[in-house]
């Protein structure tokens, strides 16, 4: 079985107990939908259960439009890495609060830089997934890729920018014989977007007091904390 999560959010203790309450057994794998960081208290500190979790589980990691203005932000180039002008206005500060960067000396040298096997997570994270009748992505797809009817070829050619901040597109039908698996825009209540068999949001608004959630598949189970 594959569990895929929602939006984190640096809601550390959520995820600890999400994954503790889910019945996993050894073949099963993890996929996480992107957006660890930001607006929670604890963002660091969900990477390092992350990362030691990748340790126990087959787990594959999505980015998000939070990763992707942060890592803007600190420096890195690349197609994935972009809006860092915006990191601060959109959460940014508790991330840089929960790496001690906003409790250092103030005469310390203040160049930011992630402990090395955060950076390595990071690197490793995927713009897109796609297994069984399942397409995974951050935030959604471009109208253009919804008219395809092929979902590989659709993933590997659509931009980055609509990966991870596409809104408009995400309750529509489309023809590519898969479902999507999305994170990015919660409902107003709350509730796991459901939207068969085109597409099903998981982001259930954790850090705005709403639930964590995982989904299982291909039984479309759901699992919240």
């Amino acid at each position: 079985m594959l569990y895929a999560i929602g939006d984190i959010h640096g809601m550390r203790d959520r995820l600890e107990e999400l994954i503790a309450s889910l019945p996993l057994q050894p073949e099963d794998r993890l996929l996480f939908i992107g957006d660890y960081v930001d607006r929670g208290p604890d963002s660091a500190g969900t990477v390092d259960f992350l990362i030691e979790l990748e340790q126990r589980h087959s787990c594959v990691f999505l980015i998000g439009n939070h990763e992707s203005m942060f890592l803007s932000f600190l420096g890195w180039k690349g197609q994935h890495y972009f809006g860092g002008e915006a990191f601060l206005y959109n959460g940014g500060e508790t991330t840089l609060e929960s790496y001690g960067y906003l409790q250092a000396d103030k005469h310390a040298d203040k160049r930011f830089q992630l402990p090395p096997p955060h950076e390595k997570f990071f690197r490793s994270m995927r713009l897109h997934y796609a297994e069984g009748e399942y397409l995974f992505v951050h935030a959604g797809l471009g109208r253009g890729s919804l008219a395809l009817s092929d979902p590989k070829y659709a993933l590997e050619h659509e931009s980055p920018r609509e990966i991870l901040w596409q809104r408009s597109t995400i309750d529509l039908p489309h023809s590519l014989g898969a479902t999507i698996v999305y994170g990015h825009t919660p409902l107003p209540d709350f509730q796991v977007r459901w939207n068969l068999p085109y597409s099903i949001g998981i982001d259930t608004g954790c850090v705005y007091g709403g639930p964590l959630t995982a989904i299982r598949l291909p039984d479309e189970s759901i699992f919240q904390v």
